[in-house]
């Protein structure tokens, strides 16, 4: 399985001690999101499967988008949107971009509860199946085998099947590509599906994950205080630390058979 050529370069590098020599590196460009032709959202991706990050980026905004396509100018790193009703003022208010946004807790969960109804999915997976998901999605990751420097969100179903799997250079705009495909696919929500993530657990996966409907979220790494808290508020199973056959189950523990 080979890297897609658009998501990687070749960079000169200096070795030590070997020296001079070529590198493979993630790409990394930006992508201008529209809608009525106006920029909306500017984000930092690998390129690939943009129509797919701007379908999941809005429904986890809370916006209803009907599709998304290239732009009427043909530019090139932007998508425009078709997203009837958009209440750019609405989003301005909504949109928390990291982290490290400033925005409080409380608030945050807020915002995520008006547009993430509760799971209510009664889906239950095996720990055992649970465990396996991790080395799944390394195993499928062709850009990251290449580069070390990309992050990967596999859609499984409640068999363990991989049914899609994207990567990219933000964790969150994998999570976007994914749940814009499922989109596409006609797949949400998510009731019956498992997400599984490579790096640590943050805030606006678990977002982007309720707003999707999905009742699990894996991942090889740790999750953030918010982000445990929004998982037990929305009813979202998160497990963290999924690797050597062992898992740390944060919230809603009944999903997962052990």
């Amino acid at each position: 399985m080979k890297a897609p050529p658009y998501s990687t370069a070749k960079v000169d590098v200096v070795r030590v001690p070997e020296g001079e020599t070529q590198d493979v590196v993630a790409v990394e460009e930006p992508l201008e999101i529209r809608i009525n032709g106006a920029p909306v959202a500017i984000t930092m991706r690998t390129p690939g499967h943009d129509e797919e990050l701007a379908l999941g980026f809005a429904l986890s905004e809370g916006l209803r988008p009907e599709g998304a396509r290239l732009p009427a100018d043909l530019a090139a790193n932007a998508v425009e949107l078709d997203a009837p009703g958009f209440d750019s003022g609405r989003l301005a208010r909504s949109f928390y971009t990291s982290s490290s946004c400033g925005v409080c807790g409380k608030g945050a969960l807020e915002a995520v509860a008006v547009e993430a109804p509760r799971v209510e999915s009664k889906l239950t997976v095996s720990a055992e199946l649970i465990a396996v998901l991790p080395d799944r999605l390394r195993a499928a990751q062709p850009a990251f085998e290449a580069t070390g420097g990309l992050h990967a969100t596999g859609l499984f179903d409640e068999q363990g099947a991989l049914l899609c799997l994207r990567e990219d250079v933000g964790r969150h705009n994998a999570m976007d590509k994914v749940i814009g495909w499922a989109f596409g696919a006609g797949r949400l929500p998510l009731e019956r599906s498992v997400l599984c993530v490579s790096g640590r657990l943050s805030f606006e996966l678990v977002q982007k994950a309720a707003v999707a409907g999905c009742p699990l979220l894996v991942a090889v790494g740790a999750p953030s205080s918010l982000a445990v808290e929004l998982a037990r508020d929305r009813g979202v199973t998160l497990c963290g630390f999924v690797r050597g056959g062992r898992l740390n189950v944060y919230s809603e523990p009944w999903r997962v058979e052990r």
